[in-house]
């Protein structure tokens, strides 16, 4: 067993009484000049060190939003967003393998039943990808359980995960196997679902993240299983993108917090959307860096910082940045305010809102980016292995992952369009 191995294995701290959101908003913020100078490591290694996880842990990161009966903080998620933002602005790598992990503890509290929840948080600690595009498959077991096969690709967060969330489609009976079989008929079913969620001891990482353009260390690698076996309360049959939460869910009854009732599609965009305004943070930051450490090209070659092209592309990007961690944090809060309404109101139409509302919020900080603080940085400062190059890299990466580059930009907009129109 590898130390990784043991580290996911290790039982977890309790929880501490005297916790606040504060106080883990302050722990995030006290490890930003520690993973900044470590970001060329963590791209080397393909994902953050296990002191880094090991310090998460002991700060408490990943049981934000666990839920209480469970020995987690069921602190709100926007509490999980903000350090998730932090650590991104200080190391996009090590942020978006954070986030896309240790999220979907809310997914998890929210979409899977008592029975199934009692065994998942047993640790306290969660750590878990979700791939929502269904690869591999699942086939009944003699015991009703399930059998899974199949390697998921991208699964951010896998290096310390406890657990894959997955999806997967359903094989071994007559119905499933004529639905994969689409060119037989052309009435033929639509393949049946498995949502599912498959404890460690069931797959194995693949090494075989770390050659893209960017984000080489969130440790995105894809999870092989072969013959693996979970118990039937670990699966559910559903497709993913038709996930509804307007009867309710198993979360919105088992916990306290209203959150575990709101809608997924929603709060994934939420994660995405403050990944992207941190990394054009931690651009910003490295730009002000040059701002005093370079002058201009032409005479008399004073500093940046006094130069008034670079004050009016300084400033114009610092506005776009803030104005959009300014509509990722309205659309966390227009969130929390729908899970805390009754069952019902967090229709289809507000899941989309709230999407799309994070999908120009993300359109709005990498355009700064991109049409400002990478252009006139200057060639120097964007060789390989300098602060801005890495982040760029980073940016220009996460705008390929399929929920930004597809889904929001041309699903999310029609759906959107359909359903508020069809209103009137």
């Amino acid at each position: 067993m590898t130390t990784t191995e043991n580290a996911v294995r290790a039982a977890a701290a309790p929880s501490e009484s005297e916790v606040t959101p504060a106080l883990l908003i302050e722990r995030a913020e006290a490890m930003v000049p520690g993973l900044v100078a470590r970001q060329h490591e963590t791209e080397r290694r393909t994902y953050y060190a296990e002191d880094t996880h090991q310090a998460f842990r002991d700060a408490g990161f990943y049981r934000v939003t666990v839920p209480k009966r469970y020995g987690g903080y069921e602190f709100s998620f926007d509490t999980f967003l903000q350090i998730a933002m932090i650590l991104t602005r200080a190391c996009a790598s090590t942020g978006w393998m954070y986030c896309l992990g240790a999220a979907h503890s809310l997914f998890a509290g929210s979409m899977f039943g008592e029975k199934a929840q009692a065994e998942i948080f047993g640790a306290g600690d969660f750590i878990a990808p979700l791939v929502n595009a269904p690869y591999g498959t699942a086939r009944r077991a003699e015991d009703g359980g399930w059998i899974l096969d199949g390697v998921w690709r991208y699964c951010s967060g896998a290096p310390y995960a406890t657990h894959l969330i997955g999806n997967t489609v359903i094989v071994g009976d007559d119905d499933a196997d004529n639905a994969g079989r689409a060119d037989d008929a052309d009435d033929a079913a639509p393949p049946r679902r498995l949502l599912f969620i498959a404890p460690r001891d069931q797959w194995e990482m693949l090494d075989d993240w770390g050659g893209q353009l960017g984000l080489k260390g969130s440790g995105s690698h894809s999870i092989r299983i072969s013959g693996g076996r979970i118990p039937e309360h670990f699966g559910i049959e559903v497709n993913f993108e038709e996930i509804s939460v307007t009867d309710g869910t198993p979360g919105r009854e088992l916990h306290e917090h209203p959150q575990y009732g709101g809608a997924p599609a929603s709060s994934m965009a939420l994660e995405g959307a403050h990944i992207a305004v941190g990394m054009c943070q931690g651009a910003l930051d490295a730009y002000t860096e040059l701002m005093f450490s370079r002058t201009t090209i032409l005479p008399p070659f004073a500093p940046r910082a006094q130069d008034p092209d670079y004050q009016l592309w300084y400033g114009k990007a610092s506005g776009m940045i803030d104005a959009a961690e300014t509509l990722v944090l309205a659309a966390s809060r227009r969130w929390h305010e729908l899970s805390e309404q009754p069952v019902g109101a967090f229709t289809a139409e507000e899941d989309l809102r709230v999407a799309i509302t994070c999908r120009e919020a993300t359109e709005l900080a990498w355009r700064a980016v991109d049409e400002i603080l990478q252009p006139t940085a200057g060639s120097p400062a964007v060789r390989e292995g300098t602060r801005l190059e890495r982040v760029w890299r980073d940016l220009s990466t996460g705008r390929t992952h399929a929920s930004s580059a597809v889904l929001l930009t041309t699903v999310a907009n029609r759906g959107y369009a359909q359903l508020k129109l069809h209103r009137r």
